[in-house]
């Protein structure tokens, strides 16, 4: 994986690489491991096949955490986008926010990565977000009176037939039928295939 960033050099600086980003510590992110643990669980129902995601540490001042695929890359912002100097806490605290967080980056990595819509509504077959239970079709990221868990939502038909699918975490009781057996079968013998 090649890593770069662009630096001025002034006369007498010498290059130095910057440190290459690593999977996280276990333990080091606990509220961040947390909730990636629960979108993981909704990757292995949807795409069995997926190895699950890791977090991954661009060293620097402030750390930044992402949501990455299990050979390192990722695409998106960072999950723990704080101001330390400001006093902001190195994680969310809300475990809600840091729930909805974690899937939006999921989202767009394994989206923008495999090139295909993630997570899918069986029912109309498009590609859904995560957002907080119960909003409206024009809630919009950042409005402050969205309160309900996470949930993956569906924007619907075209005739507005917009809904909450599932709890993030929770996909695997809305595959149909024979995907929902074929996922318990893989469980049981816990090597994760269909």
């Amino acid at each position: 994986m090649n890593h770069f960033s662009y630096l001025s050099l002034g006369p007498g600086d010498d290059w130095q690489h910057p440190p290459e980003p690593r999977p996280a510590e276990p333990g080091q992110w606990p509220k961040l491991e947390a909730a990636l643990a629960v979108v993981n669980r909704d990757l292995a129902a949807t795409l069995p096949g997926q190895d699950p995601l890791i977090l991954l540490v661009a060293p620097s001042e402030e750390p930044q955490v992402y949501v990455a695929m299990p050979d390192g890359r990722w695409h998106g912002n960072p999950v723990n986008a704080c101001d330390l100097d400001a006093g902001d806490p190195p994680e969310p605290d809300d475990p809600t926010t840091v729930l909805a967080v974690v899937a939006d980056a999921a989202q767009e990595t394994i989206t923008e990565l495999l090139w295909q819509a993630w997570p899918i509504c069986w029912e109309h077959k498009i590609g859904m977000h995560p957002r907080p239970a119960g909003t409206a079709d024009d809630w919009y990221q950042g409005e402050t009176d969205a309160d309900g868990p996470p949930v993956w939502w569906c924007r619907g038909s075209r005739d507005g037939d917009c809904h909450d699918v599932s709890l993030v975490g929770e996909l695997a009781s809305t595959l149909p039928g024979k995907q929902r057996r074929a996922l318990r079968r893989s469980e049981r013998r816990g090597d994760g295939r269909p």
